[in-house]
Order: structure tokens, then C-alpha cells, then sequence
């Protein structure tokens, strides 16, 4: 840390480390979202397409690569002289951050190719002009066009830079500022759609208007805390439970609401009511890229708040963490079992494995710390290949995601069967598939602390088994309908997206050790 010293008194004023290469993950990802808005002024229609998803493919493999860096040259233990904290200590660049940066970017780069696939629609499932009013003579022409929007890749690299600060923000004020700019080109990428463009619309504009309500939660929950602790840094706000003489009404609270903000975020009840409604009207590449890499920003900034800065008041908030924990398991489990529409199953489905996950947040040691990294890798890979298989099975109208639609599709295509039936088995835990050894490596994680929740989150998980295993059925043991949908074929881009989803599922179900010894090294926390 440099010391200036003022020419008049004998105050000093440190500035700030500042370590380039440290953050260098998220300087590229912005650098290429800036390099994009560019390439949209300048570069021709016809060749954008092309020069943006290489843009975006680069700047994410770029930063993932730096990231394995940084992360190779890490010690395994927090430095005692808090050297892994930058800007005085607003971001901390730990084992934590950088398995989570890691995390999302490698479910970017899979959710861009997702986005990129233009084989299975005309043009590509983003619409081509988001400016033309729906249902206008524009509008039904352009859908049927193979002009391609291209200003979304720029947009999901914004978003990336805000998920990859999400989780290494030791200052609550930046922590509200990646919030942010990872959340309002979603709010915009959620409205994106080609087909049902009016549903896409009212998805976009619910996800803003409930995300705002869930933003002003969160700062006011800040500001009670500043009040408390008189800083807004989460080592600060540690120290000042030891030593503050004020009211523990305006920690608890502040802690409350700003755990109602990041909840949200999470897709977690009772704080999930957008988000059926969004994952099912934003385009399927979208749903993917919120249901994968928004969870493991969000669960990231879950995990630096409760353990770097309320480890100390862990029986305050321990109840709440089992509440919601409960609720979004039985929510997703039960609403799940009513559901129609494939989409919206795994939706729901989303919504338990966020209760899952908190399952394995209630006890404050390395090894649950490592299973909530492992179980948010583990999904991303399943949710993204599982989204990304809806594209395939078409009806005239677009998406056949309909339950009835996928019966007897084994007959049709027993390729794309299989591969779903392998996603689907994961996310129900089903051993040899990465979802069991997620599940069982965070409920033995917190056995010890919370026997009685996870034995809660054992029932779910048997539940949620029913809707998974019923489109199994459906699709192998129903008979098709008269009209049954095409099975579109994938391009370049989308073959390697489900293909890595895929085996990334398979490999971390059959061997996980290397990946868990991984996540194991790296739980660990620099205040």
C-alpha cells in the first residue's frame, strides 16, 4: 500500500491498491462489451453477426484463462497480510471469487454459443429488430427474415462483468453497483424474443419492475447497516458487532432486507414470483444464460455476506436461511408437479435447486462453503443443456414445449430423448449424473448442523423426482400425437453447447473428486 503524505499537517491518506492483474478477468470481459458496442457502429449488418460472437467468444475465453492464472498462483489459505484485497478493500480476489468467476465464465461461454445458434429458427431465437411494434407489417416480416440481432452479445458481456464483481465485492455500495449492471441488460435480454413477443415483452418489463423493488430493499438494507456499523465494508460491519454499543434492531434489519434483495436475485420463495413468467417469455438462449450464470453470481454474493461479514450473528439468520430454504424447496417441488409446459417445469424446477442449494449455506465451515461451489457448477452445466434441448423439438409456431407435444419422442429422435432424459435424471439426483453428487455432497455438508432440514430436502428432492421422470415416461412410453413437432438439427454452435452440458454431467457424476478437491481448495474467504 502506498502512503502519500500531505505537505501541510501530519495527516497521511493511503491510496488505494490497486492490482490490474488481479482484476484483470473483469477488464477484458468489459473491454470486449465496449469493443462490441463498437463493432455495432461501425462493422457492416452482414458481417456483425460473425465479428460479435467472436468478440464474445475471445473476451470470454480471454478472462477465463486469466482467471486459471490467478487462480494457480493463489495460496489456498487467506494471506495474512490481506494482500488478495484490492481497492481498499472493496473486492477480494480469494479462492472463493475466483472458483465463482471461473464458474460463470465458463457458463457464459456456453451460453453464448446457445444465443449464437441460428440453424434451429430463421435467423436466430432473438428477434431481429426489437424497436418494431408488434404485430406490424415490420414485425411480421421481420420474423420470418434471416436478419440477425446482434446487439445482445454486448449485452450479455455487460452482464457477465456485473456477475463476475458480484461475488468478490467486500463493499456493499459496489456490491449494489454489480447488482445492477448485472441486472439491467437482462431486464432487457428477457424481452428479446422473436416468437410471442408480447409474452417476451411482459417478461422483460415484470423481471425490471420487480427487480427495481428488489434493488430498493437491498440499499435501504445498506443504509440501516451503515448506520450500525458506520462503514459499508463487510469485514467493518463484522468488527462492529463485537464492539458497537447501538441498537442490534438496525443490524438485523438491514441484514433482513438485504437478504430480501440478493433472495431475489437468487430465484429463491418467497421472492421467486418473477420468475416463471420471465424464464418462460424470454428467448430459451436467455432463459439458459439467467437460470445458469445469475444463480452462481447471486449465490456467491449470498455466501461473501453471510460468512465474511455475519459469520459472527450465524444464530440470528440461521432460522431464516432454513425458512426460505424450506419454502423454496416445497415451492418448486409441489407447483412443479401442476405444470404443463416443460418451461415452466423447469422453472420450478429452478426454484428448488436454489432451496438445495441454501441447504448446504447453514453451516459455516470450508466443506459446506465448497458444496455450494460445487452444486452451482453442477447445475449451470445441467440447466444451460436442458434449456438449450427445448430449442430442438419445433412446432410451426416455434417452441413445442407443451408436455403433450414431447410424448412418444423417443420414436421420433431417441437421440434427443436420451440426452434430456440424462439432464432430467440429474436434476433429480439420480446417481452416476452430476446432480446426485451435488446434492449429496451439500446435504452431508450440513447433516451435522441441520439434520432435520436436510431429511426435509430429501423428501423434496423425491417429489421433484415425480415431474422429472413423467417426461421420461412421456417420451418414451406415450404415444406420439397425430401432428407430431420436428426435431430441428442443431448447428456448429449449439451441438457444442449441449455437447459440453452434457458431459460435463456425466463426468461429474462419474468422476467429480478432481473438480470437488478443486472447490475444497478454494473455500476459503479474505475480509
Amino acid at each position: 500500500m502506498t502512503h502519500l503524505l500531505l505537505a501541510a499537517g501530519n495527516t497521511a491518506v493511503s491510496t488505494p491498491s490497486v492490482s490490474y492483474h488481479a482484476l484483470a478477468p473483469i477488464f477484458i470481459v468489459l473491454g470486449a462489451a465496449m469493443l462490441g458496442v463498437l463493432v455495432e457502429a461501425a462493422v457492416p449488418r452482414a458481417e456483425r453477426f460473425t465479428v460479435q460472437l467472436m468478440v464474445t467468444i475471445v473476451g470470454l475465453v480471454a478472462a477465463l484463462v486469466v482467471v486459471g492464472l490467478l487462480h494457480g498462483t493463489r495460496t489456498t489459505t487467506p494471506s495474512p497480510t490481506g494482500n488478495d484485497a484490492f481497492f481498499a478493500g472493496s473486492l477480494s480476489i480469494d479462492g472463493v471469487g475466483l472458483f465463482l468467476q471461473g464458474t460463470v465464465l465458463a457458463l457464459a461461454l456456453v451460453a453464448a454459443l446457445l444465443v449464437s445458434e441460428r440453424s434451429v429458427d430463421v435467423g436466430s431465437p432473438i428477434v431481429a429488430s426489437a424497436a418494431v411494434v408488434v404485430g406490424s407489417a415490420d414485425d411480421r416480416r421481420l420474423t420470418t427474415a434471416d436478419r440477425v440481432q446482434t446487439e445482445v452479445f454486448p449485452l450479455m458481456l455487460f452482464a457477465v462483468s456485473g456477475m463476475l464483481i458480484f461475488p468478490i465485492a467486500n463493499n456493499l455500495i459496489l456490491m449494489f453497483v454489480a447488482l445492477e449492471v448485472l441486472s439491467l441488460p437482462l431486464y432487457l435480454m428477457a424481452g428479446l424474443a422473436r416468437r410471442r413477443r408480447l409474452l417476451s415483452q411482459e417478461a422483460s418489463l415484470k423481471y425490471f419492475l420487480l427487480g427495481a423493488f428488489a434493488s430498493a430493499f437491498f440499499l435501504y438494507g445498506l443504509a440501516l447497516l451503515y448506520g450500525y456499523a458506520d462503514t459499508v465494508d463487510l469485514p467493518g460491519i463484522f468488527t462492529a458487532q463485537q464492539t458497537s454499543g447501538k441498537s442490534d434492531v438496525l443490524l438485523y434489519t438491514g441484514l433482513a432486507l438485504l437478504l430480501v434483495g440478493l433472495l431475489f436475485k437468487a430465484s429463491v420463495a418467497p421472492f421467486h414470483n418473477w420468475t416463471v413468467d420471465v424464464y418462460v417469455g424470454a428467448p430459451t438462449p436467455v432463459t439458459a444464460f439467467m437460470a445458469s450464470c445469475t444463480k452462481v453470481a447471486a449465490f456467491g454474493a449470498i455466501l461473501r455476506v453471510l460468512f465474511v461479514g455475519f459469520s459472527s450473528a450465524e444464530w440470528n439468520w440461521r432460522p431464516v436461511i432454513w425458512a426460505v430454504a424450506i419454502a423454496s424447496m416445497v415451492v418448486g417441488a409441489v407447483l412443479g408437479l401442476t405444470q404443463t409446459d416443460i418451461k415452466r417445469i423447469l422453472a420450478y424446477s429452478s426454484i428448488a435447486h436454489a432451496g438445495f442449494i441454501l441447504v448446504g449455506m447453514v453451516a459455516i465451515t470450508k466443506q459446506s462453503t465448497a458444496s455450494v461451489m460445487f452444486y452451482v457448477l453442477t447445475y449451470g452445466f445441467t440447466t444451460l443443456a436442458a434449456f438449450g434441448m427445448l430449442m430442438l423439438v419445433r412446432d410451426p409456431d416455434g417452441e413445442a414445449t407443451q408436455l403433450a407435444r414431447w410424448s412418444g419422442l423417443a420414436r421420433k429422435s431417441p437421440v434427443v430423448a436420451t440426452v434430456m432424459t440424462v439432464l432430467l435424471l440429474s436434476m433429480a439426483g439420480i446417481p452416476l449424473t452430476s446432480g446426485f453428487t451435488g446434492k449429496f455432497y451439500v446435504f452431508r455438508a450440513a447433516w451435522d448442523t441441520a439434520g432435520p432440514l436436510v431429511v426435509i430436502a430429501l423428501l423434496s428432492s423425491a417429489v421433484a423426482a415425480f415431474f422429472y421422470l413423467r417426461i421420461v415416461v412421456m417420451m418414451f412410453f406415450a404415444e406420439p400425437p397425430v401432428d407430431s413437432p420436428t426435431i430441428a438439427i442443431p448447428g456448429w454452435a449449439a451441438s457444442v453447447a449441449l455437447t459440453v452440458g452434457v458431459v460435463v454431467t456425466i463426468v461429474l457424476g462419474v468422476f467429480p473428486q478432481p473438480v470437488i478437491d478443486l472447490a475444497s481448495k478454494a473455500s476459503y474467504f479474505t475480509g
